[in-house]
């Protein structure tokens, strides 16, 4: 049990690496605007909503993954001074 704990946690935190990965390739891949040299068309904010959103989950999911392992720490630890 305690190492599923462990494996769920580095298996969010990776998740939310690859998903902050894949939003930030959506928007480094979005047109410059027109106004810009070099411009094409301008970007709505409806085109940086979706990979923003999914920056800031992926924020919140691998500091939810670090608050896993941290917990796991310490119950291993108060494991560890139980039975010493």
């Amino acid at each position: 049990m305690i190492s599923n704990v462990l494996n769920s946690a580095t298996t969010l935190i990776s998740n939310a690496q690859q998903k902050a990965s894949t939003a930030a390739q959506t928007i480094a891949n979005l047109p410059v605007q027109a106004q810009e040299v070099g411009g094409s068309k301008d970007v709505g904010s409806a085109d940086l909503f979706k990979p923003v959103l999914s920056l800031k989950e992926a924020e919140l999911e691998t500091s939810a993954g670090a608050k896993m392992i941290k917990a796991h720490e310490k119950m291993l630890g108060s494991l560890l001074d139980v039975m010493a």
